[in-house]
């Protein structure tokens, strides 16, 4: 089973990622590591390396070896925003038999701007300028996962919710 923990940037994946992990036994599996090997051989710009089209299907061979190797689970910590690649990496990895458990961290717009702000510097205009991104999915979002509210929750409760929730 691979727990993906979803949300905009200071919804508290991070956070909640190792106290789950903690609690289910699991490892971390964190994508966005994926997407900085792909920056060596593809430095043009690109908006998000989530557009690369070779990101998608290397996230999911990576998963599901990380998985096999350590016979699961793995918790993912990562925003996924576009519908279309969230599909492709969750059926993927259900086509390989892996279950795939998707929780969405939410948080209200004011929160997330607070804890984004009280961040690292050199990141933050890119995490605010997805909000309006992250407010635009969440309808599907809310279809395709299970929302938790983390506004005034701290990770570790988050974490003992999800984890009840996945057992």
């Amino acid at each position: 089973m691979i727990v993906w923990l979803n949300g905009t940037f200071g919804s508290g994946k991070t956070s909640t990622a190792r106290e789950l992990a903690n609690l289910l036994g699991a490892r971390v599996f964190d994508p966005e590591f994926v997407g900085y090997l792909l920056r060596v051989p593809f430095p043009e710009p690109v908006g998000d390396f989530q557009d690369l089209d070779l990101w998608r299907p290397l996230v999911v061979e990576n998963a599901a070896r990380v998985h096999e190797h350590t016979g699961g689970p793995l918790v993912a910590p990562q925003t996924l925003l576009v519908e279309r690649y969230a599909r492709e990496i969750f059926t993927a990895l259900a086509e390989r038999g892996i279950e795939v458990n998707h929780f969405v961290l939410h948080a209200g717009r004011a929160e997330l701007r607070r804890r984004i702000e009280a961040g690292e510097a050199s990141i933050r205009r890119w995490r605010l300028d997805h909000l309006d991104a992250y407010e635009d999915a969440l309808p599907w979002l809310r279809e395709t996962g299970t929302v938790v509210d983390t506004e005034d929750t701290p990770p570790a409760d988050v974490a003992r919710r999800i984890a009840a929730a996945v057992r």
